[in-house]
């Protein structure tokens, strides 16, 4: 389950992209990766709005019907969920449905297509309005029967009904998750543009290459239009503003934050339309009474529906909104690079906004309009102050369990500037009012980042205070952080947070940030997001498994893992793919329970462990036994064991010692400091010491090291 914005994810993702990742050709789809021996039947494609996935599928199709790849393939039918919504009261079999959408089938007389090689694309489960139940629909294996359509899909889909099928199907990360795993063969992701393809693409539409060059620079000095760059959709909406900014206001500063692109972007289309179907010139006004009373529907349909996360939208949705289907057509004929009507079966009309985040600008855009002409406060649905009304907007993003508010937040914020309010004069009256809250709500944030947020939420705040133009707390922590002096600092909560920020928004790997040089405080500490949970092991886990980790050492001393919490990491820990040399669990309230796992994870095959640090944990020497089990074993090839302060006897003094006499022990460094293993513990173990066959030349006991 996703409970970051997109935006959030194509950041993350845009930072592994440098990494070793398995890319696959369009043509390979259902080939998979070399070695796999099962054969695929399901791929799902992932990637955020506007990534490219739909095109994908079309480019699939294409070269398949133009025999270019896929020979082997005999049929391919590419239906889309949005299509298959307005058939949800119908009733078909599968056959019926394929003869529907694809009458040359049926006039070809193909009653039965299990003798052929086919594939299914269902394209944009986000978009599904179907109740699909993977759980308790009932199965169906007959292709004949008919029965709803949301039967059909989950049947198809788990295997029951044409086993033989291939199926491909595309999501908005959201929504992956209503696929059950053991239903899906592989998943794949589609990144969107890398840094060298954001260039090629303003090179290619700016033939002048000063122009090119000034545009490319331009959007490397701001993180916000680097990050939405990935999306190709987004590369032509700056593309699209950039060429009129330079056309038209040549000297002017160019569109720095998402705001103003979005502002700059509205007012390029109303352009548009005064010139092309108004009969106007450029000079001339461009918001007139009808641009305004359309921006200002779209901006209701947008809103209502970010609220409900729909971004397709049916006759019956523009009616909910007071939207006459007439001047919808309008809307999406006049508004061409805004609105978009698709006729799907039957004529059915779908709408949609040309881009998700185009939705998120209308929706804090009528959010916005609505307050400066009535004060009322949509989030709330009541009238309220400048200041309360974006403390609100900042609470109801903070409280979003998925974040599909931020980047309304960020546009809603955006629009409180005065710069702002001055490219839409004409549409927005006078807001002088609003403009003053801006302070208060920079503020109001700041205050924000000194509570124990979740990571996303902090980094959508510093986006947030970079909208209202307020970079000061970031800019301070990263002087401070180039000059090396972070050190000398006792830093505020929220300065924490600013480190955070600028840790996991920089491009740059970094291998290395060691806390104990600075000086922390608990609430730093949470603010830094050490407090870690089982959640935290889960992730840390799956880095783990990760064939592209790089990670090789691993501290998480001093945090509440627990017994359930090992079990967790153990399963990465013994991945194939991991490389971790050194794992330090001090003061993680462990029990013996942990040694059981950790002692089968250095028996593992893979298990690359040289360092094990168990300080002050309650192991015992029930537990000292279990690891004394693998340190006798060959596969295990520990060097440095810590059982400091881990309440062991002389018991445990013996076990340790039988199993560091066997020949199989790599073990060179052993800490037994603050237990209680009596005289004859101690004399057993150090007279070991010159015994040949042990590696171990360090052993310390007793309460001062020695």
């Amino acid at each position: 389950v996703n409970d970051e914005h997109e935006v959030r994810q194509i950041e993350t993702a845009s930072q592994k992209m440098h990494r070793s990742e398995t890319t696959i050709r369009l043509e390979d789809i259902f080939k998979g990766s070399t070695g796999r021996d099962e054969p695929i039947r399901t791929v799902l494609t992932k990637g955020v709005a506007g990534i490219g996935k739909t095109v994908l599928t079309q480019k699939f199709t294409l070269d398949w019907a133009e025999d270019k790849t896929n020979q082997n393939i005999e049929f391919t039918f590419p239906f889309t969920f949005k299509e298959l919504n307005v058939l949800k009261e119908k009733k078909f079999s599968l056959v019926e449905l394929v003869h529907c959408f694809f009458t040359e089938t049926k006039k070809a007389g193909i009653c039965s297509f299990e003798d052929f090689q086919v594939v299914f694309i269902l394209d944009g489960l986000d978009e599904c309005r179907l109740p699909l139940d993977f759980h308790n629909t009932e199965i169906f294996t007959d292709v004949t029967e008919s029965t709803s359509v949301d039967v059909l899909l989950t049947n198809l889909i788990r295997g029951h009904l044409f086993p033989s099928a291939r199926l491909w199907i595309t999501t908005r990360p959201a929504a992956a998750n209503q696929i059950p795993p053991e239903c899906v063969s592989m998943v794949t992701e589609v990144r969107g543009f890398t840094d060298q393809q954001k260039e090629e693409y303003f090179k290619k539409r700016f033939r002048d290459e000063e122009q090119a060059s000034r545009i490319i620079s331009h959007i490397k000095t701001s993180r916000s239009l680097h990050i939405m760059c990935h999306i190709p959709v987004f590369c032509w909406i700056t593309a699209t503003v950039l060429e009129d900014v330079l056309k038209t206001r040549d000297e002017e500063e160019l569109p720095k934050t998402l705001t103003e692109m979005y502002i700059h972007f509205l007012v390029v289309q109303a352009k548009v339309k005064k010139v092309k179907y108004d009969g106007g010139v450029e000079t001339d006004p461009h918001w007139s009474p009808e641009s305004r009373k359309m921006i200002e529907s779209l901006g209701k349909l947008a809103f209502d529906h970010l609220q409900k996360g729909n971004l397709i939208f049916y006759e019956s949705d523009l009616t909910e909104c007071g939207i006459d289907i007439t001047a919808a057509s309008v809307y999406s004929g006049v508004f061409t690079q805004i609105f978009k009507e698709e006729r799907g079966l039957y004529q059915d009309r779908v709408y949609c906004f040309i881009h998700l985040s185009v939705q998120e600008f209308l929706a804090a855009l009528h959010v916005h309009l609505t307050f400066i002409n009535s004060g009322v406060n949509l989030l709330v649905k009541k009238q309220t102050s400048s200041t309360i009304f974006y403390q609100c907007a900042v609470d109801k993003a903070l409280q979003s369990p998925n974040g599909h508010l931020d980047l309304f937040l960020r546009f809603l914020l955006g629009l409180s500037l005065v710069t702002n309010q001055i490219l839409l004069r004409g549409l927005v009256t006078d807001s002088e009012s609003i403009s003053k809250a801006s302070k208060q709500t920079v503020q109001y944030i700041e205050n924000k980042l000194c509570e124990n947020l979740p990571t996303e939420k902090i980094i959508n705040l510093f986006h947030c205070l970079n909208e209202l133009n307020d970079c000061s707390l970031a800019e301070t922590i990263q002087l401070i952080l180039s000059l090396g002096r972070l050190y000398a600092y006792e830093l505020a909560p929220d300065e924490w947070s600013a480190v955070v920020f600028i840790l996991l928004s920089s491009e740059k790997d970094l291998d290395v940030f060691e806390l104990k040089k600075y000086q922390v405080s608990e609430r730093a500490l949470l603010r830094l997001g050490c407090n870690l949970s089982l959640r935290s092991c889960e992730a840390l886990s799956s880095v783990l498994n990760c064939d592209s980790s790089h990670l090789r050492k691993l501290d998480l001393s001093n945090n509440n893992v627990q017994d359930s919490g090992v079990k967790i990491l153990s399963a990465g820990l013994k991945s194939s793919y991991c490389r971790l040399d050194s794992l330090r669990l001090c003061d993680c309230k462990l029990s013996q329970r942990s040694c059981d796992v950790l002692s089968s994870v250095l028996i593992s095959q893979t298990c690359s462990l040289r360092e094990l640090d168990l300080n002050h944990n309650d192991l015992q020497d029930s537990g000292v036994k279990m690891l004394s089990a693998a340190l006798k074993r060959t596969q295990c090839k520990l060097e440095m064991l810590r059982l400091s302060g881990c309440m062991i006897t002389s018991e445990g003094c013996v076990l340790l010692a039988s199993a560091l006499s066997s020949n199989s022990s790599y073990l060179k460094e052993l800490d037994l400091s603050y237990n209680h293993p009596g005289d004859s513990g101690v004399k057993l173990l150090s007279a070991r010491l010159n015994d040949p066959h042990w590696r171990m030349d360090t052993l310390r006991y007793g309460e001062p090291y020695y």
